[in-house]
């Protein structure tokens, strides 16, 4: 898709009218706006939108209770100790980190076991400061080991601050320590989970000239990541480069590789690996011929599925929750919901407990069919079953409500959501907002969105382009304009679908000037524009009366690769090319 500069399309539309602009990059004003709730002058008490979360004190509030220390107390004694590593058992972390900082200031030296339980406790809680100053004192007044230094860079990595983890394992080297394979395997799968494949392997290679020697794990990490990156036979160069040193791949490793394929379509290859895995020695698990039966049916090779299952059973291998939804969904998938129920019925008889996933298929299936009171009822059949619906059951079932217009039910069934034990998330408060505002209950749609901030739900870019959509379509563009401004400074980045959403809701007003300079504030923001958005432009100056510029336009961005030739033929329908020989003769 060719990216048509903003200058190209001022230059190529030679306007017969002056346009006034009116659309400002940064709006003072903002009627609705995600990062101060709307209807509550008191909006100050509520959560914003864009919480940096760094900004929250680390420190313990006001309401935690401080230990008393006798100052007269021997801090060596056994009693004390006890009562540190119960506080840091417990999750009390501020708490043994208090008892710490005392003991230390009276000669006590730390102890590397429990330091360790403590870092690894203010990083999973978020309090990265702590974790930090833990490691401070065990680096100043105890002895500390590799595994607390592995504790403290895996919580750097998992904060996403590589930098601090690079710090780390510099000042571990200059400590003495050398890394051992955990701490690569650490790194490499921080870097593999960010997308950086290059720099896992340039950490690979700093393994290999440490004489450290792989695992299974740092392999398989690599494998998985060059699937996403480089594609299967990339990934199995890295398999036969694991086997020549001598490392035998587990099955999880033989997984990884198997699903890859099927998901590339590659199902016949996938059978041909799992057979030649066989041959050394390496039965397939479930896991493997839940991989399998998956792609088959993916396929529609019902029978293919069948002889698999067949020779699962002969194999001794006994199917498992997973397989049956599988069946269950692929199904429901193709329109056999009897045949459902009865796998659901075989299941059960056979000891095994469903869970949501192998009802959730069943009850889209019946929503798809408008039978959306059969899912209701459905759901009192997983509760005597022992299963509790999930949001993903209930969202189904309220998607369908509204759908079919009745917000009013599905407003009441997202209303008792808390009482039953599974509260609301963004995508049930996206899917009502979006009911009341069509059905003009605007207010209270509102009023969701203020309700969705004051119980800590992040929106995400649904929310956003349900928001922005509302409004232009209620002609209220200028704050749809707001919106995306503020869209742009939160977490939740707008994609080309809010840009097109702004550039449809101008293109209906005739404001194609301030559409041209939404579409260059896109590319600044390096939001690549795709084939919609130059058609929706097009559109928009053919409709404001421009028809022979939107033609001429339509021809070079045809020819520049921007729209193809199947946009160019509903575009000349639109805009008859007789028409607008006409139009010119007038004009002239």
């Amino acid at each position: 898709m060719t990216t048509v500069s903003t200058e190209f399309l001022l230059r190529n539309l030679p306007f017969r009218t002056q346009l006034k602009r009116t659309w400002h990059s940064n709006p003072i004003h903002t009627v609705v706006n995600c990062a101060t709730p709307i209807l509550n002058e008191d909006s100050t008490r509520k959560r914003r939108f864009n919480i940096n979360k760094r900004h929250v004190n680390a420190g313990p509030s006001s309401s935690e209770t401080r230990p008393k220390l006798d100052p007269n107390y021997d801090f060596r004694d056994n009693h004390l100790m006890k009562a540190l590593n119960r506080s840091c058992k417990v999750g009390k972390y501020n708490e043994s980190l208090y008892f710490l900082q005392h003991m230390v200031s009276k000669g006590y030296k730390p102890d590397v076991i429990l330091c360790t339980k403590l870092i690894k406790g203010f990083f999973n809680s978020n309090k990265i400061d702590k974790a930090i100053r833990v490691m401070e004192i065990l680096e100043k007044h105890g002895e500390p080991d590799v595994f607390a230094y592995n504790a403290v860079i895996s919580g750097f990595c998992k904060a996403d601050r590589i930098d601090g983890a690079n710090k780390v394992l510099d000042r571990m080297k200059k400590r003495g320590f050398s890394p051992d394979v955990v701490t690569y395997n650490i790194l490499i799968g921080n870097l593999c989970g960010r997308g950086k494949l290059d720099l896992a392997l340039k950490v690979m290679d700093q393994l290999l000239k440490d004489n450290c020697k792989p695992t299974v794990i740092t392999y398989t990490i690599l494998i998985e990541a060059t699937i996403i990156e480089g594609g299967i036979d990339e990934a199995m160069k890295l398999l036969d480069e694991m086997l020549s040193r001598g490392l035998q791949p587990d099955m999880y490793t033989y997984n990884v590789i198997v699903r890859a394929m099927c998901k590339e379509g590659l199902v016949d290859r996938a059978f041909e690996f799992v057979s030649s895995t066989s041959i050394k020695g390496y039965a397939p698990d479930v896991i493997s011929y839940n991989i399998l039966l998956r792609g088959l049916l993916n396929e529609g090779k019902w029978e293919a599925g069948e002889r698999l299952m067949s020779d699962m059973f002969v194999k001794g291998c006994e199917p498992n929750v997973v397989t049956y939804s599988i069946l269950i969904s692929s199904l429901c998938r193709d329109g056999k919901i009897d045949e459902a129920m009865n796998v659901l019925k075989v299941m059960k008889e056979k000891g095994l407990t469903p869970d949501a996933y192998s009802y959730d298929p069943l009850i889209s299936a019946f929503c798809k069919e408008g039978r959306v009171d059969l899912a209701i009822e459905f759901l009192g059949t997983m509760i005597s079953d022992g299963c509790l619906p999930d949001i993903v059951n209930y969202n189904t079932i309220l998607a369908s409500l509204c759908k079919n217009g009745n917000a009013d039910e599905a407003l009441n069934i997202f209303e008792k959501l808390g009482e039953v034990g599974c509260p609301p998330n963004a995508s049930s408060y996206n899917t009502m907002f979006g009911a009341l505002w069509s059905s003009g209950d605007k207010i209270r749609a509102l009023r969701l969105i203020l309700e969705m901030l004051s119980n800590g739900i992040d929106p995400d870019g649904i929310t956003y382009n349900s928001l922005i959509s509302c409004l232009c379509r209620d002609g209220m563009v200028d704050q749809a304009i707001e919106l995306l401004v503020d869209m742009e400074s939160s977490k939740c980045q707008p994609t080309v679908i809010s840009y097109n959403i702004v550039l449809l809701g101008l293109c209906k007003v005739h404001r194609v000037i301030d559409a041209i300079e939404v579409l260059a504030a896109m590319v600044d923001k390096g939001c690549q524009p795709n084939e919609t958005t130059y058609t929706l432009l097009v559109e928009g100056i053919g409709f404001a009366g421009w028809r022979i510029d939107a033609m001429e336009l339509a021809n070079s961005l045809v020819s520049m690769d921007a729209i193809s030739e199947d946009s160019f033929k509903r575009l000349y329908k639109t805009f008859p090319m007789l028409d607008v020989y006409k139009e010119l003769a007038l004009s002239d």
